[in-house]
């Protein structure tokens, strides 16, 4: 078996795929040294067999263009170190200068002078910092079949390529586009095909709903962002993330208006190119962006500057993907690790405690129980510091059922018993009898009959106080089966 990894960035990303002892062979492109793997064979890739690049060049232009000038076919292949990507973007810029001789294209690729260092004012923020690292290779043909490209854009559909790099994982489509540059979708939408026309961008398979969906490629990706940090003011390229993270809101929140019926009409509908118009609309959609959608939170969250944007979108995303029923635990445990990262960094303990809460059930829902209790006794003390009482005996009953799950019945009575406290004094009678029950459960374990016993009958009374008929006759069924393991009068446990 042969395996590719193309683009990679790092030898992080190879590590985990290479095996001790195989028959495959694993070839990995990257822009420069891959460094750290001992063992591999570098090989420096050239360009295309000349013949093979010409060729190339009369398939992507025209085939009467080229071959009407041969030597300026050549020139110019040769002019691209006969380099595939390089080759593309030039016969690219060639189909939208129809009347520019292939002997003159050659001669201007020859002339583009290197860029000279521009001084940046504030922080360059790319979608993906690790990607900061892989530029275009000076002197490399590829730089100056790009940057004739790029010069004959208009200033807008430059503007839009260069915002491309914050959209995430490079991924764009006219809904996230139009929200990049504050355009309507159908001008995002024409300005995204020409980019593509002109090889600046790559087509993508179209999203599940057959929305056209395009990538910036990776080889053209540190120009651009070099690009961006000298055109683009700090402001402006935050203003731009703030306003695809409030579009990727309003498309969450629409799609789980769509999904929940019984939430009502969406007050805020979108405009039409870009409506989810169904629920299986709003299904597709949520599912086939799912990954991106999880990408846009972990790169707001990680920057640190659009915190509000950021936790609407995670609030968005925890409501809208269980309704899809295909909400995976995993995706559900990174929205809530972000939630508490974004909580700690705002010093705001009552919604940290929350997001502990969360994380611990989910590892308790996977039986993770250790790991469970960890993260509720962190929950116990950011509750118990912030006065929320009620957060607090949450995460005590949680504690308590982790001390239950791991064989330690006394633990769990003693969490049982102060989150009971807690729910008596703020007379939630619901959850009292809940934790009652789970006493008489604890000292039953103990082989506290007797007081299981009593825990048993006080939770029978709190709920025929409230008339909850069904729930009383339930815990009455237990402690009758109780009644059975104790003497005639209730006072002597019987041998076993």
């Amino acid at each position: 078996m042969l395996v590719l990894l193309d683009d990679v960035k790092d030898a992080g990303q190879v590590w985990p795929l290479l095996a001790e002892k195989t028959s495959a062979l694993l070839l990995a492109t990257t822009s420069g040294p891959l460094m750290g793997i001992d063992g591999i064979d570098p090989v420096i890739l050239g360009g295309m067999d000349h013949r093979a690049a010409v060729e190339l060049l009369g398939e992507l232009v025209g085939g009467t263009r080229i071959s009407c000038d041969p030597v300026g076919a050549a020139d110019l292949a040769e002019a691209c170190a006969n380099r595939p990507a390089a080759l593309r973007l030039v016969a690219g810029w060639l189909r939208t200068e129809p009347r520019l001789a292939v002997t003159d294209a050659a001669a201007r690729l020859h002339a583009v002078p290197p860029p000279a260092p521009v001084a940046v004012e504030g922080p360059v923020r790319p979608a993906d910092p690790e990607r900061e690292t892989v530029p275009v290779v000076e002197g490399d043909p590829l730089r100056g079949a790009f940057e004739l490209a790029y010069r004959r854009l208009p200033a807008a559909r430059a503007r839009l390529l260069r915002l491309c790099t914050l959209a995430p994982g490079q991924q764009v489509d006219l809904r996230t586009a139009s929200a990049l540059v504050g355009c309507p979708a159908p001008e995002a939408g024409a300005a995204l095909a020409a980019l593509a026309e002109l090889e600046l961008l790559e087509r993508e398979p179209d999203a599940a709903d057959g929305t056209e969906r395009y990538r910036v490629p990776g080889r053209l990706y540190g120009r651009l962002v070099e690009l961006r940090g000298e055109l683009d003011r700090p402001s402006e390229v935050e203003l731009a993330r703030a306003r695809l993270l409030e579009r990727l809101v309003r498309l969450v929140d629409s799609a789980r208006l769509l999904l929940d019926p019984a939430a009502g009409p969406n007050p805020d509908p979108l405009p039409g190119p870009l409506r989810l118009r169904t629920a299986a609309h709003a299904e597709g959609w949520l599912l086939g962006e799912r990954e991106l959608l999880l990408a846009a939170v972990a790169d707001a969250v990680g920057q640190g500057d659009l915190d509000g944007s950021a936790g609407r979108l995670v609030t968005a995303l925890l409501r809208a993907l269980p309704l899809t029923g295909e909400a995976a635990p995993a995706d559900l445990h990174a929205l809530h690790e972000s939630v508490l990262k974004v909580a700690e960094r705002q010093g705001n303990p009552r919604r940290a405690a929350a997001a502990l809460l969360n994380l611990g059930d989910l590892q308790a829902a996977a039986g993770r129980w250790e790991q469970a209790g960890e993260r509720y006794r962190r929950a116990v003390e950011l509750a118990r510091g912030a006065g929320d009482e009620a957060g607090c005996a949450r995460a005590l009953e949680g504690v308590g059922h982790g001390h239950r799950a791991l064989g330690d019945p006394l633990r769990a009575a003693d969490a049982y018993g102060r989150a009971l406290v807690l729910r008596q004094a703020l007379g939630d009678q619901a959850a009292e009898a809940r934790l009652l029950v789970r006493l008489a459960e604890a000292h039953t374990g103990l082989r506290r009959f007797e007081e299981a016993l009593r825990e048993y009958r006080s939770a029978a009374a709190v709920l025929r106080r409230t008339g909850d008929g069904p729930g009383e006759r339930e815990v009455a069924g237990l402690a009758a089966r109780l009644q059975r393991h104790l003497g005639r009068e209730g006072s002597r446990p019987l041998s076993e």
